[in-house]
Order: C-alpha cells, then structure tokens, then sequence
C-alpha cells in the first residue's frame, strides 16, 4: 500500500476491506522508536484509505508485544529533553488507534506485556488465544504506566491487583472476566478476528465511523449528553446515500451496496 511499503517493524495487507496490521519485530516484539514511529504512520494512512473499513492488530512470534524496549532508557536519558520526547511519541503511538476512525480488532496470540498490554486494551475488540495472556510488570522495573488504560477495561480491584503485583491475567481469565470478547484456540486466532473485521466492513462504513467516534467522545460524559450527541450523530447520517441505500435495501429485502467514505 502506497505510504506503507517500507515497514520495517509491520507487515500490513488489505483484502476485502479489512486490513490485516502484523507486529513483526522479532524476537518478542519490543516497542523501540522506529515500532511507535511506523505505527503512527500505519493507523494514520489506513484512517485515511477509503478502501478500508476495520482493522485487525496481530502478532508473528510467541508474544504479541513483550513491551516496551528497555535498552533504549539510557539513551533517553542522556539526551537534553529526551524523556519528554520520548512519552510523548509513546502516547502517539497508542493515541494513533483510539484515533483511528476505524475500529481496531486485536488478535493477540501471546505475551502482552506493559506497553504490549495497553497496546491490546487500546483496540476497540480484543480476541485472545488460549495461552495468551496481559501483564502490566512495570513495577518489577521502577515504572508507573498504563494505569489508566488498564482502568477502562478491569475492574478497579483487578486493575489495581494486576498493576500492584504484575500478575498474568491468561486468555481463559480475560473471557471470563469480560475484558476479551472471544478466546480461542491460537491456529484460530487471526481468522476470528478477520471474522469479525469482515462482518464490521459489511455495514454502513459512515454509520460505524460515527459509532467510534460516539464510544470516544461519550465515555466520560454523563448519559443524557452522550445519548444527545448520539442522536446528533443519527440525524447527520440520515442525509447520507448509504443510509438511504440501507433503508431501501431493507424493505425490498436484498443486499445493500454501499459507497463507502
């Protein structure tokens, strides 16, 4: 895909709508530099496609992303103003899939450790494997990220547990837990995913662009202005011809097609 054809830590193709987003930086996919960088450039350029209507986020190797890379903290350091530069590409990097106008679906096959945890929590779909499993172990190396994130999705008494105690919250668990929608078995993993990013590309593509951004705006607001931009949003895509299309499909009950973005 033209913008994306010199990746050095991603692999990314398209089919039937859906693009397909694999971390391939081996051995354990640690988040460097250049990963934060190609990420932001990758949910930036597929944001923008108008070929694209869902995204799914998978993983080669035995983890989908051990976290952050350590070895990069001492450079970090040393440079004059290298902190601040350095948080504010992370927050780019898991800003640019909150962001993204279309939804997200991880698929993650394995270890997501600390900033690998929040990239998982941060798609809008989580599908874990059997073995996979979430870790925020940053109090194992003198750190304090991720907390906020790991709130949306846990309870405050299991966020806290996992962040206090670096606990391993295993596929199984985060089913059972609510926080997955779906764990299956790992030779399964990618194509539920792809599944489900299908059936999402199937609807009206402004209606589920206005979806995210209702999820995105709404969370904090209190019910009845997040059910009042709601309706905004209704009335808006009322005007649209895909919607139009859709109501007509449905009363002469065929298949709609849709014009997309």
């Amino acid at each position: 895909m033209r913008g994306l054809d010199d990746l050095q830590r991603f692999q990314v193709e398209v089919a039937d709508h859906v693009a397909t987003v694999t971390i391939a930086a081996p051995p354990v996919n640690a988040q460097d530099r250049l990963f934060r960088e190609e990420c932001v450039r990758i949910f930036d350029v597929l944001g923008a496609e108008t070929d694209i209507r869902a995204i799914v986020l998978a993983a080669d190797g035995r983890a989908f992303s051990a976290g952050a890379d350590l070895s990069e903290r001492a450079g970090i350091l040393a440079e004059p103003g290298g902190y601040a530069r350095h948080n504010r590409l992370v927050r780019a990097a898991f800003d640019c899939i909150i962001e993204c106008p279309k939804p997200v679906i991880a698929a993650v096959n394995g270890a997501a450790i600390g900033a690998g945890c929040v990239l998982a929590l941060l798609c809008d779909i989580l599908i874990v494997a059997e073995e996979a499993f979430l870790s925020m172990t940053e109090v194992d190396y003198g750190l304090a990220g991720g907390v906020r994130h790991v709130l949306r999705s846990f309870s405050p008494s299991d966020a806290r547990l996992m962040i206090y105690t670096a606990k391993r919250v295993t596929g199984p668990e985060l089913y059972r837990m609510n926080v997955a929608s779906a764990c299956v078995p790992k030779a399964q993993l990618v194509e539920e995913a792809k599944a489900i990013a299908r059936t999402i590309a199937e609807k009206v593509p402004l209606a589920v662009m206005a979806a995210k951004r209702s999820f995105g705006l709404t969370e904090e607001m209190p019910l009845r202005d997040g059910y009042r931009y709601e309706q905004s949003q209704t009335a808006l895509l009322a005007e649209t011809e895909d919607t139009q299309e859709a109501l007509a499909a449905f009363r002469e009950k065929r298949k709609p097609v849709f014009k997309g973005f």
